[in-house]
């Protein structure tokens, strides 16, 4: 299932108890973005902080590579963002990645951008990578006005902003129906506006003018959907005082929301100068949340009710399907092993969590080659030993977690 190399490390059962200073990776989102824009300053900008996480680097790599073939691996925001950058600043490339990347979908994206005037074809099936791109010339667009669906990925909709100004008469994105992960566009258009362009959001309208990115300084926040597994982790401890640095209370981030959410299963965050400070508090026996704009914290919170006997119904769940793996059948998977289940409420969009008689005995977790469910798994050490099938999935975003995890005394 994994890579053939993959050695599957032992998670020993742990104290209980964890303590310790962690800094976490600087965010993803954030750097990608910056890094688009950047690259469309003519690369001017003094960025700080950026990810460590392979999907950042491969991002770095790519932008600065020569080659015609260009391969995201696994990257779909690299993917996402590479096609509208490449196209509207005219590259002849070949965009490709692993096979799994090749199965997630993009045609949403490649139609918008062939309304405006690109070029591009596919390569294998219709519909998804790999993507040839030919050139484009920004004279000739034929239109500034594009309607997109709002539930689809938000990195859809980001590239097409990113873009926008860049085009003679910018862009008037009209989003249809319900817009899903709305904080993701509004750190775009936040982003955005750090680098000088101006922007318009009225109800499901953006519209952007034709203007010119300025560079500027900017550092990377810490991730804060890497922070939810250390929320995982106060929240399965006996005891726990945790400090993760790196973090604002005024984020950009929509995954911020991890707060309030592990508020419901006993973890009390205090923000500090640095950062944030974790301990116990009394969990809530039940509780509901809509997941559609911070859809990577479900398996975190999926794993942490499960174990600690919370039902829990998680609904705006539909771009789970389409992630690095199929996180819903994986989930279900997994978590039967140890005794409890993620049920279906309404078709791919609503679940709820049924405790069961969880225990964890040396169980092991599979990973679909997917950073998040080795992540949002490992907590559970503290209630018993398990293994985790292939721990090098992580290095996609937290590169250095289980060293983290070391440092505050978790034994391998």
């Amino acid at each position: 299932m994994e890579h053939p190399n993959s050695i599957p490390l032992n998670i020993k059962k742990q104290s209980g108890k964890i303590k310790g200073i962690i800094t976490p990776p600087a965010s993803k989102s954030e750097s990608n973005r910056v890094l688009i824009i950047d690259a469309l300053t003519g690369h001017k900008s003094d960025i700080q902080n950026l990810s460590n996480a392979r999907d950042t680097q491969t991002m770095i790599r790519l932008l600065q590579s020569g080659d015609h073939v260009l391969d995201v691996i696994d990257a779909g925001t690299t993917m996402r963002f590479l096609t509208a950058y490449l196209a509207i600043t005219g590259q002849e490339r070949v965009l490709t990645g692993t096979k799994r990347m090749c199965e997630r979908p993009i045609k949403l994206l490649v139609d918008a951008l062939k309304q405006l005037g690109a070029a591009i074809g596919y390569m294998q099936q219709e519909g998804y990578p790999p993507l040839e791109i030919k050139a484009f010339n920004k004279a000739n667009v034929k239109t500034n006005k594009l309607k997109i669906k709002g539930d689809v990925s938000s990195q859809y909709i980001t590239a097409l902003l990113m873009i926008a100004p860049e085009l003679p008469q910018g862009l008037v994105l009209e989003l249809e129906g319900k817009v899903g992960s709305k904080p993701y566009i509004a750190m775009t258009l936040s982003l955005m506006k750090h680098f000088g362009i101006d922007a318009e959001w009225k109800e499901n309208t953006i519209s952007i003018a034709s203007q010119t990115y300025q560079p500027a300084q900017y550092t990377v926040e810490s991730d804060w959907s890497a922070a939810s597994y250390w929320f995982a982790m106060v929240a399965m401890a006996e005891e726990a005082e945790l400090e993760i640095l790196g973090y604002h209370q005024t984020s950009l981030q929509g995954d911020h929301v991890i707060v309030q959410l592990m508020a419901h299963c006993g973890v009390h965050t205090e923000f500090t100068a640095k950062g944030l400070k974790l301990t116990k508090q009394e969990s809530s026996k039940s509780f509901n949340w809509d997941f559609t704009d911070c859809p990577d914290l479900a398996q975190t919170v999926v794993v942490v009710c499960a174990a600690k006997g919370i039902t829990c119904t998680l609904s705006g769940l539909e771009s789970l399907r389409i992630k690095e793996t199929d996180r819903i059948a994986a989930l279900q998977n997994e978590i039967r092993k140890f005794g409890a289940d993620l049920v279906e409420v309404e078709k791919d969009t609503t679940y709820t969590v049924v405790p069961g008689a969880f225990h964890v005995g040396g169980q092991l977790v599979n990973t679909y080659k997917d950073h998040r469910m080795a992540m949002a798994f490992a907590p559970l050490c503290l209630l018993g030993s398990l293994t985790i099938e292939a721990p090098e999935v992580t290095a996609k975003s937290y590169p250095h977690f289980w060293d983290d995890m070391k440092a505050v005394g978790i034994t391998f």
